[in-house]
């Protein structure tokens, strides 16, 4: 995945929040998109997400993902972080739990900074 692609959004992926130039955000919008930007300001999420969008299939095990640098606990807690704000969701099958990207998340902060419209 280029810096400039974004995963493929499922048809149902709508974006919380009208253009940043098109109107003032809500009290509501900009708390939740500024959760989401805030999870994403660290370099282990970010990597985190990244390994999660660009996976095969656009879902990870937590298997495939944790060599990021950091110790499994660690990665347990960024993944977390990622959930609570909104990003990924996840599904536990057997031992393994598996992370996809939500797509109304990143439709929500794709129109959010979108400035041609």
């Amino acid at each position: 995945m280029s810096n400039l692609e974004l995963p493929i959004l499922e048809p149902d992926a709508a974006p919380c929040c009208p253009p940043i130039t098109s109107a003032e955000l809500s009290v509501e919008d900009s708390v939740r998109m500024a959760a989401m930007f805030k999870a994403l300001a660290d370099p282990v999420r970010l990597r985190l997400f990244s390994k999660i969008a660009s996976h095969p299939g656009g879902e990870a095990c937590v298997c495939d993902i944790q060599d990021v640098g950091v110790s499994q606990p660690t990665v347990s807690h960024h993944l977390r972080k990622l959930r609570e704000a909104g990003l990924l969701t996840s599904e536990r099958r057997g031992t393994w739990v598996y992370y996809r990207v939500a797509p109304s998340a990143v439709a929500g902060m794709a129109a959010l900074l979108d400035l041609t419209r």
